[in-house]
């Protein structure tokens, strides 16, 4: 019994392992079109960013840093899809860098929007059967 224990933890650890390494790839991979997007909807600032991706995406994007947010963003402005600006902070009185989504961001984002439509259909075509036979 105390055998069956041990090699049932163990396989569950490497389930994670590889759970976690599966789940990192989608984040990689569609982070930046999330940003894009809350952008797109309102000027916002890094750590307003960082709240909504946790509060609303924390189930799905694990708890986000400002180590993974900024690059992100920074990557974004070098490539002229995002703008941003210094404005004060009514909290602190100090400055805050508010960001906006650029004409050529907002192209961007609509052609990752529809690609991510196609690409959603493409994939859900082929587990399709998967999730039947599950159920």
């Amino acid at each position: 019994m105390h055998c069956y224990l041990v090699i049932h933890s163990i396989k569950k650890i490497k389930e994670t392992a590889l759970d976690n390494k599966y789940t990192q790839q989608f984040k990689k991979g569609s982070l930046e079109m999330v940003l894009l997007s809350l952008i797109y909807t309102k000027e916002t600032y890094g750590y307003e960013l960082i709240s909504n991706l946790n509060e609303t995406g924390g189930k799905i994007f694990g708890y986000t840093r400002e180590g993974t947010i900024y690059p992100l963003l920074y990557r974004l402005q070098d490539n002229g899809l995002i703008q941003s600006r210094m404005a004060p902070s009514p909290a602190n009185g100090g400055m805050k860098k508010y960001y906006s989504i650029t004409e050529k961001g907002t192209a961007t984002l609509m052609e990752m929007v529809q690609y991510w439509d196609e690409y959603v259909s493409c994939v859900n075509s082929f587990v399709a059967p998967v999730e039947r036979s599950e159920k």
